[in-house]
């Protein structure tokens, strides 16, 4: 057990950094913000902050020196510097959840040996891979690169065979996953809490809405057909949970089709689509993270209203805080980032 008083050391130092370091601060901890970038989110509201590069090893060695525990708030890490910290302090979780969400194709796999059904796909390394994966799965599908693609990232629509190559191109003919397109009436999420003695809490099932790519926003209680397939899609994120021996909150998306959830993929950290929780859950998913990570019984995830909604503030929609602050059913959170970008996520608003 990691108690109160002691720092927590997070890697990446975004929205979900910031945000979680908020949770930790008012539980008594302090923490240590570790990231690359010329902007932090996260170390506006850390007790301590180190800019370096993630194969920075030095740099590795004193942060996880200065801290009794590591989890990261970002998928996107390199393994190696996840393996390099865990030699020296605890993380969680552990490398094995980056190992398995960082590649789709691996990804897919896992989680089909344990029941889980993702929609149809072939590993595709080349463009005449590509060519075969087409013909099999037939079109229109996705072709998403294997690794580092979010929010819409790193990923081609192909309507017709002739849409191939540049589909290719446009992902720097990388290695990739083709995806045939699936049929759905809604996407929805899975937010599971594992602790470090196995213990889980499930947070209501929220039903997600997008924008090219980027969650617009969530809503619970989602509704038919989300709520007849909730149950499933749970049971299959505790399997993911215990096979990782995860601890901290898991996420895994879904769509929900006329044969059951179809699993899209999976997080293994936080997620936006969690952000109503601050609010509309009695303990926070950021807050449930922390306990875990440290070692402390889960909280209670039950809602704290009939129904929640978020709405993610993209880009431009940042400037219409006055309004949202004059509504009083609304929690405005701003995430301090100074360049607004279409499609950026630069705050969110909660409705009880």
């Amino acid at each position: 057990m990691i108690p109160p008083g002691s720092t927590i050391g997070i890697l990446g130092g975004g929205q979900l950094g910031r945000m979680l370091a908020i949770a930790a601060a008012s539980m008594g901890y302090r923490v240590h913000s570790y990231a690359p970038d010329d902007e932090i989110p996260g170390g506006d509201v850390s007790a301590e902050v180190t800019r370096a590069a993630y194969d920075d090893f030095a740099a590795l060695d004193a942060f996880a020196a200065s801290v009794d525990v590591v989890t990261y708030e970002f998928e996107n890490i390199d393994v190696a510097a996840v393996e390099h910290v865990a030699g020296i302090v605890p993380v969680r979780p552990g490398a094995a959840a980056l190992r398995v969400s960082q590649d789709r194709v691996t990804e897919k796999e896992f989680v089909t040996k344990l029941g889980g059904r993702p929609a149809p796909f072939r590993a595709v390394g080349s463009l005449a891979d590509l060519a075969v994966a087409l013909a099999e799965l037939g079109a229109p599908a996705l072709l998403k690169t294997r690794r580092f693609g979010y929010d819409g990232k790193g990923q081609a629509r192909i309507e017709t065979a002739a849409d191939a190559e540049p589909a290719w191109a446009s992902i720097g003919e990388r290695p990739a996953v083709l995806e045939g397109l699936v049929r759905f009436d809604a996407e929805f999420s899975v937010l599971l809490a594992r602790g470090l003695d196995g213990a889980t809490r499930v947070y209501a099932t929220p039903r997600n809405e997008h924008a090219n790519g980027v969650l617009s926003c969530s809503i619970v209680p989602a509704g038919d057909p989300v709520k007849a397939q909730a149950p499933e899609a749970i049971a299959l994120a505790r399997r993911v949970a215990d096979a990782l021996d995860y601890v901290g909150l898991l996420t895994l998306e879904f769509f929900a089709t006329r044969d059951g959830p179809v699993f899209n993929e999976m997080a293994p950290r936080v997620h936006n689509s969690g952000h109503w929780t601050i609010e509309g859950a009695r303990v926070s998913q950021f807050e449930n993270h922390i306990r875990a990570v440290c070692g402390l019984p889960l909280g209670d995830p039950s809602l704290t209203a009939p129904a929640v909604r978020l709405d993610n503030l993209l880009g431009d929609a940042v400037h219409d805080w006055q309004s949202i602050l004059a509504d009083p059913h609304a929690h405005l959170h701003l995430y301090g980032k100074s360049e607004v970008k279409p499609g950026r996520k630069m705050g969110h608003v909660t409705r009880l």
